[in-house]
Formats: C-alpha cells, structure tokens, sequence
C-alpha cells in the first residue's frame, strides 16, 4: 500500500453570456475602444500565454474528437491548473509551467498578473455582470502549508474552508457553492469525496450579457445544416444585416459579433467550402488567430448564424501529458511540496471539463467547469454559417479567449 493521498482540486468556471432582454437591466451605450489603462508586461505576456495554450489545447482535444462539437474553457483550465502549479516544485512545477506557456514569467509575475488582470476585466464593461470567483476547500487534519493558502488568497481573491471531508455533507457544502457561483448553470462539480481525497480548488466566472446587434426572432426559419459526416438537419437560423468587423482569408470568413459595449465578442470562422474543418482548426495557433483578427475590417455585412444549444465534457489526462504535464500525473516523480508538508506524495489525477453553450437571438449563455484533481500515487453578401465551423468567445481589447469551440453537426 503506497502511502499517497489524493487531492482533489475541482476548478469549475462559468461564463454565461446570456440572454439578456431584461428592460430593468444595462442597455449598451458609447463602445468601449480602449482599455481604461495600459496592460502591464506581465499581463500581456499572461494574456499571450493563456490563448498559445489555447490552442494547444483545442489541438489536442480535436484530435481525439474529430467527428464531434468541441466547446473548451481554456481561460478556465489555465487559471485551474495555474492555481495548481502554485503548490508545485522542482520539475513538476517546470513542466507546468511550460505546458501552460508562461516562459520567461516568474511564479510571482504570473499571480501578480492574474490578479491585476482579473480585477481589470471584472469591470471592464459595464453593460455585463462579470464575476470570478475562487475557493479552496481542504481536509482540515492534513497539513497544507499556510503560505499556499495564503497565496491562494491574495493572488486569486479564494475563499478558503477546512471541512471535514469524510463527510457527505462535504460535497453539498462545495456544489452549493459552485451552484450559487455558476447561476446554477452548473449545479454539481462532484458527485461525492471519495476517502482519500483532501482538497478541491474552484474557480468560477460568470458573465451576463447580449449582443449589441441582436437577431430579430421573426426572422430566424428552419433551414438544413450540413454537418461533417455528410449529413443535413433542418436547424434554426438567425439573421441579420448590420455593421460588423468581417475578414476573409484564402481558407476561410470570419465575423466578429459584439456583446453589450463591445468590450466582449464571439469571433466565428467559416472555413471555406472544401475545407476540412479539423485540419483548419488543429492547424490555428495564435499567431494564425491574431492575423485573423487584425484582418477584420468593419462594414455592411450580413451574418447567417444557427441557434443552438450544446453540453460537453472530457477528461483532459491524455492531452496536458500529451502537451508536456505528464510528470505531475507521475505517482513516482510529482513533486507538490510547496502545497503541503506532509511526506505523502500528491499528484494530479484528473483534469475533468464541462461546459455548455446556448447561442440564440438575444445573446449567449455558456458556463464551463473545470476539475483538477491531484493526489497519489471553451466578401458574400451575407456569411451562410450552415456547415462545420470555428468560434471564440473573447474579451476583445485585452484579447483575453474565455472559449473556443469546434461544431461539426447540430440536432435537427
């Protein structure tokens, strides 16, 4: 019998741009063009490492679900496993580190700047609710370092509770948490604490917005997608006419769709017909992103965009060893002594993500959990979105992407 414990740390994050008709609510006003103050060089080289590791990590995942929808939370699974690597040493944290693309940035510039970025962001448009929220809950009999809690606190504004996890009450006490934090769009993380588990990190966002341009209802009608494996279903599609930043590439349109002040956005690229919709997207990084972005100039333009609705989930294992993590899944070689002092070796065991998305007139509605377990031993006259596509939901002027998704086929 080893003598390795498990810890659990369960990072879910909820960004749910919503339908938003509320006549009591914020109406967008002027729209923002700039940021209320310059990035600093942390953040931007955070920002840049957030949408590399973006990429890599809707490579990876495409991979093993080539013939399915996609729909990622990287900002969440970056702010997970960065929460993580707080507690990590020696080469774990060195792989970590480097998976999640933070190079030259020293543990101390990478939480200065997620806190800095955090609580620029969280403001940033005020036609949007926007809130981030972080807990740690932890077995209380096992020596956790104060200073990693600490760091939990200052850095990541966490919330941080001893509980006695051999109890089920444990886990009502932490998916009431993550309900209240998510607009019950996610209302359990865990479905119970398993014995040996001693702690869970949570991370949760939540945003509430609607498109500044929105689809008239009347105007959306049934009319055939073309999904990936050949086949067509009659879906809804929404319509519209306006000014938008629009960009066209040899492969590929793109449009770019506003929420709210326009400080966020939802990016959707439409490979050209006869592109295969999984080389395209494996093959975007963000140099290629960022090119379509600076690509997009603002016109008359129409946009043919489906309503739908979409829930996914994955187990992240394979792809972050796949990406470089895989010594901090190694019961013989993971090294988490900055997070506790106990000679008890901790590992991560599993990087759970869930998400969910609904797309229709008003605006948007998506929410993502994110589960790190550590322990032992998301120029036509009109752009037709009616085939396999590519999409992002971002915080424009910072360039920040909260999601990222892949659509093969949608139910009829």
């Amino acid at each position: 019998m080893t003598l390795t414990r498990w810890l659990k740390a369960a990072v879910p994050a909820a960004l749910l741009l919503a339908a938003c008709n509320d006549p009591n609510g914020p109406s967008p006003g002027n729209p923002i063009d700039a940021l209320p103050r310059q990035l600093s060089v942390g953040e931007g080289k955070l920002i840049s490492a957030s949408n590399a590791f973006a990429f890599d990590l809707l490579k990876v995942v495409n991979a093993s679900d080539r013939s399915a929808n996609v729909f990622i939370s990287p900002l969440s699974a970056s702010m997970a496993l960065g929460m993580t690597m707080n507690g990590a040493a020696g080469t774990t944290y060195d792989a970590m580190h480097s998976t999640l693309r933070f190079g030259d940035l020293s543990r101390t510039e990478v939480n200065e700047s997620y806190k800095s970025l955090i609580e620029l962001i969280r403001g940033l448009d005020k036609s949007t609710q926007l809130q981030i929220a972080n807990s740690i809950w932890y077995e209380q009999t096992w020596p956790f370092r104060q200073e990693f809690l600490t760091e939990s606190k200052s850095y990541f504004d966490a919330e941080v509770k001893g509980l006695d996890l051999t109890k089920p009450a444990s886990a009502d006490a932490i998916n009431a948490w993550v309900s209240d934090a998510t607009s019950k769009k996610i209302p359990k993380i865990i479905d119970n604490v398993d014995g040996d588990e001693v702690m869970f990190l949570i991370n949760a966002i939540y945003f509430k917005g609607i498109w500044q341009s929105q689809f008239e209802k009347s105007k959306t009608v049934d009319a055939p997608f073309h999904a990936l494996d050949g086949t067509s279903a009659n879906v809804p599609l929404m319509s519209q006419m306006s000014q938008f930043r629009r960009g066209f590439g040899n492969d590929y349109v793109a449009i770019d769709l506003p929420y709210g002040n326009s400080a966020f956005t939802m990016v959707v690229v439409l490979p050209n017909s006869g592109v295969d919709i999984n080389a395209f997207t494996e093959n975007l990084t963000e140099a290629k992103w960022n090119a379509i972005d600076a690509g997009m100039t603002k016109g008359e333009i129409g946009i043919v965009l489906p309503r739908f609705k979409l829930d996914w989930k994955k187990t992240l294992n394979d792809q972050l060893k796949a990406l470089g993590m895989a010594v901090a899944f190694d019961d013989r070689a993971a090294d988490f002594s900055r997070m506790s002092s106990s000679t008890t070796r901790l590992i991560i065991t599993d990087v759970i993500q869930k998400t969910y998305v609904d797309v229709n007139e008003e605006g948007t509605e998506a929410a993502a959990a994110t589960s790190v377990g550590v322990g032992p031993t998301s120029a036509p006259a009109y752009i037709r979105v009616d085939r396999p596509f590519v999409f992002a939901i971002r915080e424009r002027l910072s360039g920040t992407i909260l999601f990222m998704g892949k659509i093969t086929k949608l139910p009829a």
